[in-house]
């Protein structure tokens, strides 16, 4: 479910894409259907914030450190962080338009 454009990270990889920046990562799993109609959107804002926000996902299920973590109890479920802090969560399915609205406050 990765692609070039957000990739899927996993436990080890998650400290340094997080670790600069703002970063919007999704958490979510491949048998959430709201998780699945969020990848598009998520692809066309990593195209659109381009080297401003940085996107990649994390699969619950393969990385349940990371969810036990930011304890994750609803997918999907996005985190934006600057400089590896949480600075805003965001549950649920939402258009392309609300998501990018809420992401535009940060830059």
């Amino acid at each position: 479910m990765a692609s070039d454009n957000v990739p899927e990270l996993t436990n080890g990889e998650f400290e340094n894409f997080t670790k600069k920046g703002l970063v919007l990562i999704d958490f979510f799993a491949e048998w959430c259907m709201p998780c699945l109609m969020m990848a598009p959107v998520l692809e066309g804002l990593s195209e659109r914030f381009k080297g401003e926000i940085k996107i990649g996902k994390v699969n619950i299920e393969d990385n349940q450190l990371l969810s036990e973590k930011f304890s994750i109890s609803s997918i999907p479920c996005m985190i934006l962080f600057k400089n590896r802090k949480e600075i805003e969560r965001f549950v649920g399915a939402m258009s392309d338009d609300e998501l990018e609205r809420k992401l535009k406050k940060y830059l």
